[in-house]
């Protein structure tokens, strides 16, 4: 039998979801997005114009941005205010290529849409955290544009949910917490649609390599925990207050 983890919880349990709605008056659509003790604020906002280079294209836009909040973790963070650092770049570059990625972007006509994520509290998972309560948001703030008039049609074409999986002390991990994530082995980060197609695949091998027999085993038990978050997505946007 396998040993219980920390939280109690066996290698194939997610920390358990929670979905608050709309925290932020002023956005089209916002939730914090919780996945045990890790907690995201995530808001969609709508500007009626594209970027420059993507004027007169007839299509639209998705840009997403994501920060840790200074006292998110343990030892205060600092703001990124002029330059952003490295990981914080490329963590936003995953959440806009994923949210796209359920998008059809001629269906939006020429408008962005902005989708913050701001971490307010990080027990690992951030970024899986933010695809996932993102979508939800997302989901919900076209389904307003919609309603309003907006748009006649909702450009949204595929759930889009994401994970984390890893390999410590030689066990396969589902849905990583920090005291599990700071000593893995190999740690992946697995973004998926409703289809089971994969979007996004982020992984090393933080120590020594893994056969592709590991990767596959944990590609495996990522699919589950993916199909449960976006069931949670699902109900969370059975529960959206009206707009």
């Amino acid at each position: 039998m396998t040993p219980a983890r920390n939280d109690g919880r066996s290698a194939e349990d997610l920390r358990p979801v929670q979905v608050h709605w709309d925290p932020m008056g002023f956005a089209l659509s916002s939730v914090t997005f919780e996945a045990g003790r890790t907690r995201v604020l995530c808001s969609v906002c709508l500007e009626e114009e594209v970027p420059r280079w993507r004027r007169g294209s007839g299509s639209g836009w998705l840009s997403a941005e994501y920060r840790l909040l200074p006292a998110s973790t343990p030892s205060r963070q600092g703001r990124e205010l002029m330059k952003l650092s490295g990981r914080t770049q490329e963590i936003q570059r995953l959440i806009g290529r994923s949210l796209r990625a359920a998008l059809d972007l001629d269906a939006l006509g020429e408008r962005t849409l902005l989708v913050d994520c701001d971490v307010l509290q990080a027990d690992a998972g951030t970024r899986t955290a933010s695809i996932t309560g993102a979508w939800i948001a997302l989901a919900a703030a076209l389904q307003r544009l919609q309603n309003r008039g907006v748009l006649a049609a909702s450009p949204l074409r595929q759930q889009v949910a994401a994970v984390s999986v890893g390999l410590v002390d030689g066990e396969a991990l589902l849905d990583l917490d920090y005291s599990e994530d700071s000593r893995a082995d190999v740690d992946l980060n697995v973004v998926m649609d409703e289809q089971g197609r994969l979007l996004e695949i982020q992984g090393t091998a933080e120590g020594a390599p893994f056969p592709r027999a590991r990767l596959d085993a944990l590609l495996d038990l990522a699919e589950p925990g993916l199909r449960a978050l976006q069931e949670a997505q699902r109900q969370a946007l059975a529960l959206a207050p009206a707009p």
